[in-house]
């Protein structure tokens, strides 16, 4: 049987990584987010702000595409942060270098890190975009910080608008635009649970069809 790589994009407080972890636990499946930031931590020698830090950045394509190639073209060459930049075109390939060969490895979910452009071109990949209405995302976001709500809005508004400018930039398409999935979720009143019920199912299936 091919390899399956669920890719989930979710928008900020819609309950996205729950989702992905409760599908996980449902199919046998390993659910990467975090951990592919600390796999870019151990190659750069970087915390996980500051590799977000960077990836906010805007960069020039044409020098970080060379910088890159002259700093890491010896195999195994380690950063070093007193003599070398890392931009955040670096991190972007250095991401998607770590997801294809995660996925080489094993069938997986991915959430987050711009995955659903990474497989955009995958036949095992089933990209899975979740968004929730404005008033349910602020009320997760207030409940799971433990701030009050005009502090959630406003960080719900950042961490869109932050992803949107890095998948824009990187990816070259806009993260609301659905026909980049193959499947897109309003969560509406639905638990995470729920919706990782439905979605387990149907990817079973399609996972069965494949043997």
């Amino acid at each position: 049987m091919s390899k399956i790589i669920i890719t989930i994009n979710r928008e900020s407080g819609s309950g996205g990584r729950e989702v992905a972890y409760r599908m996980g636990e449902m199919l046998g499946l390993k659910v990467y987010d975090k951990a592919i930031l600390e796999c870019l931590s151990e190659k750069y020698n970087l915390n996980y702000d500051e590799i977000e830090r960077l990836k906010a950045k805007k960069t020039n394509l044409w020098d970080d595409f060379c910088q890159f190639y002259r700093q890491f073209s010896a195999v195994g060459e380690a950063y070093q942060p007193e003599d070398k930049k890392v931009t955040s075109r670096e991190l972007y390939y250095a991401e998607a270098e770590i997801m294809r060969n995660l996925a080489q490895q094993e069938s997986c979910i991915i959430v987050g890190r711009s995955a659903f452009h990474v497989f955009k071109d995958n036949p095992d990949a089933i990209k899975v975009f979740i968004i929730a209405k404005r008033d349910i995302r602020i009320k997760n976001v207030a409940l799971r910080n433990g701030i009050d709500e005009k502090a959630a809005a406003k960080q719900i508004d950042e961490t869109d608008k932050a992803r949107e400018a890095f998948t824009k930039d990187f990816a070259g398409v806009s993260r609301y635009d659905a026909r980049n999935y193959d499947i897109t979720i309003n969560v509406g009143s639905f638990s995470p649970e729920a919706i990782a019920a439905f979605l387990a199912e149907n990817i079973r299936r399609k996972m069965d069809m494949d043997k």
